[in-house]
């Protein structure tokens, strides 16, 4: 299943490499056009965005890029270490860098607008414009007020637990669509089928499980502390807006006061909507994205 955009154009496939792990990322449309680069949430992948583009190319002419994070979709798994934030920026960077893709349009979803925050926090001359889709807010370390010893001993031992978790597994995909489909019940049954069909692999036995890490979802190990997070917000220089669901996460980027520490911010609450805001609500967030690139819807 291919998502085409108004202009007729469906997505390539590209690879490039950081840090010795080979990388992969889609792209739409011509490179002549602003680009707009979407980095998806944990567990997720770049096939996440395809509705989001096919809406958002419908209004304006934008060449997309979407990445697969390390240990995400089709991009390589970290060997011998874990996942940090440092990292992510990295991987970003070169993307952007490589493919001489900057100033862009950063647009992010969860983990994702975490990343997408910081790196316009440090790397300001590569982000024109900064979108955030329930970002990850003030959720760093945990007992963080117990020490750095602590905080180690913590990501020591979910280290160890996630090294012997196994993996689930489906005897066909038919399985697969319908485990997404009961853990994420707001979803369409097109969209359930397309997260998926881009989400899951098959293995050499013929069973089918799902693309990503699971070292991915050790959060204690991504390395900033909150005064660290909010230093990097309050270095962003381009225009930013936040867009948040009502039933979304407890820490989001902009909740709780936390607007204050951006510079050029707006935030908006969607109705009806949980954390995964681009799927439960896309036409709202597709217009408010597009107010804020100067679109009409």
């Amino acid at each position: 299943m291919s998502v085409v955009l108004s202009s007729g154009l469906s997505p390539t496939s590209h690879r490039f490499f950081s840090q010795r792990l080979r990388m992969h990322f889609v792209e739409w449309g011509k490179r002549q056009a602003p680009t707009v680069v979407l980095v998806h949430g944990v567990r997720d992948h770049c096939r996440t965005w395809d509705d989001l583009i096919a809406r958002l190319s419908a209004i304006g002419d934008y060449h997309f890029v979407a990445p697969d994070l390390r240990g995400h979709g089709d991009s390589d798994w970290v060997q011998g270490s874990g996942y940090r934030y440092i990292d992510y920026l990295y991987d970003l960077q070169q993307l952007i860098e490589q493919n001489d893709l900057g100033p862009v349009i950063l647009v992010g979803h969860s983990l994702g607008g975490a990343i997408a925050s910081f790196f316009a926090g440090v790397f300001p001359e590569h982000v024109r414009k900064l979108v955030l889709l329930e970002g990850i807010g003030l959720w760093s370390r945990d007992n963080e007020d117990a020490g750095i010893a602590q905080h180690i001993r913590d990501w020591s031992e979910m280290t160890r637990n996630l090294a012997g978790r196994e993996p689930r597994r489906y005897p066909d995909l038919q399985t697969a669509y319908q485990r997404m489909q009961a853990a994420n019940p707001q979803l369409s049954e097109a969209q359930a089928f397309h997260l998926t069909l881009h989400g899951a692999v098959q293995l050499e036995d013929g069973q089918f499980t799902w693309k990503y890490d699971h070292y991915t979802y050790n959060f204690n190990g991504v390395g900033l502390s909150e005064a660290e997070i909010i230093e990097l917000w309050q270095k962003i220089s381009a225009p930013t807006l936040l867009i948040n669901a009502d039933q979304g996460l407890q820490n989001r980027a902009g909740q709780d006061d936390t607007l204050r520490h951006f510079r050029h911010a707006e935030l908006r609450d969607v109705a009806d909507a949980g954390h995964w805001i681009h799927h439960d609500q896309l036409e709202a967030v597709t217009a408010l994205i597009a107010e804020f690139l100067g679109e009409a819807p």
